[in-house]
């Protein structure tokens, strides 16, 4: 099934992002084309490294877990030793404030330069898990180096999206609507062919989400060659790939989400007052959308799982109160595995340990809820009980009004 519609969603979840230079590693692993390029941890290195790469005709850059670095400093073109030396200096440890990034920006702590490619055409060619159609999604068009995002909402017809059940082999009629917007010649159809094999067993081989490499460029030498890559994956499938995970850079993620990952708590942070803790990712967006829906914004996502100790709620709390806009806490919990009266006790010694400061409303539904509500109202702190999760939300919105 194909044609020219927008793009379609990666799957949702957890994903682990490495950098540029180590999805080009993995291309280049897989056979695809990649330019000669070297890693910087230190500036100390560049002029020892780049000797390598024969030339000096380079390019600079950032290497930090965002979009749109050019536009914010962090992609540079260099001929001279003289300019790389003035241009690496000035990147490395500057923070790139990007339109993904944030106002905070991310520091740069390394860098990556390669030899300089001469661009006669540039494309866009990205391989997927489409989670609405459950199939592997190839994506192409002709609008090389921009955002697709924006390809798709403002050129919608310059994006051809070619979708297959996962299987081994990819056909020949899937190749040739994959490319067919490139308009190649013989010698650069094979090139392509090559390529589409390369990043859709990377993509199943490694449980990657999604390989996006852009642009794809046509050199001067009418040769294909990936100019810049990305690369995200399923971290739920991570423990088959410990050859990825050690490409994790912790420097690059948010330090609340890494200790929340260290207690299995699955956390995102959000821009509201009302922080969340839930059992269930649905029940946890259910959480979130009523409290919209009553005026205020939800802090976080925050699952416990179905296993909630004092261990964890109280580390859940601990994480939940470090962002300083949190105004009050809503609990939600419906217990199946998860006994209420058990979570109940948990809950009462975890408030009682982190001194709570904030109001907070609990929801419990399930098995021995009603033991839960007296645990929690007989425990002589402040926590408003509720009946079900409309009159929580409506009693935490009031309360932190």
């Amino acid at each position: 099934m194909s044609g020219p519609v927008g793009a379609p969603e990666p799957a949702i979840g957890h994903e682990m992002n490495i950098h540029e230079y180590q999805a080009k590693d993995l291309l280049k692993e897989f056979g695809a084309p990649v330019p000669k390029g070297v890693v910087i941890y230190d500036i100390k290195e560049v002029a020892q490294k780049t000797k390598t790469l024969g030339t000096n005709n380079l390019v600079v850059k950032a290497q930090i877990h965002a979009g749109g670095r050019g536009k914010a400093g962090g992609i540079k073109l260099v001929k001279t030793n003289e300019d790389l030396i003035k241009e690496t200096s000035n990147m490395f440890g500057k923070t790139l404030i990007t339109h993904q990034t944030g106002p905070q920006g991310k520091k740069v702590k390394r860098l990556y330069i390669e030899e300089a490619s001469e661009i006669q055409k540039e494309f866009y060619l990205s391989c997927l898990v489409d989670r609405a159609s459950s199939k592997i999604a190839f994506i192409s068009s002709t609008e090389g180096g921009m955002e697709i995002e924006k390809v798709a909402k403002q050129n919608p017809e310059k994006i051809i999206t070619t979708k297959f059940d996962l299987k081994d082999v990819i056909t020949e009629h899937d190749f040739e609507n994959i490319i067919k917007v490139f308009k190649l010649d013989n010698k650069q159809k094979n090139q392509a062919k090559k390529l589409i094999n390369s990043i859709f067993n990377l993509l199943i081989q490694k449980d990657a989400n999604l390989v996006e490499i852009n642009p794809l460029i046509v050199t001067k030498s009418a040769n294909l060659c990936c100019l810049d890559a990305k690369i995200n994956f399923d971290d739920n499938a991570m423990f088959r790939h410990p050859d990825i995970l050690k490409l994790r850079d912790l420097n690059e993620e948010d330090p609340i989400e890494i200790e929340a990952s260290k207690h299995s708590l699955s956390y995102i942070k959000l821009d509201g007052s009302i922080g969340c803790m839930v059992n269930g990712a649905g029940l946890a967006m259910a959480t979130m959308d009523i409290i919209k829906l009553y005026g205020k914004e939800p802090a976080n996502f925050l699952d416990v799982g179905g296993g909630a100790s004092k261990e964890k709620v109280t580390a859940g709390f601990k994480i939940i109160l470090s962002d300083k806009n949190v105004k009050g806490i809503l609990i939600n919990i419906f217990g199946g595995i998860l006994r209420c009266d058990i979570l109940a006790k948990g809950l009462v010694e975890a408030i009682k340990e982190i001194k709570l400061h904030v109001p907070l409303v609990a929801r419990l539904a399930g098995t021995n809820f009603e033991e839960g509500r007296k645990i929690l109202n007989e425990s002589s702190l402040k926590i408003l009980s509720a009946t079900d999760l409309d009159d929580a939300a409506k009693k935490i919105v009031e309360v932190v009004e």
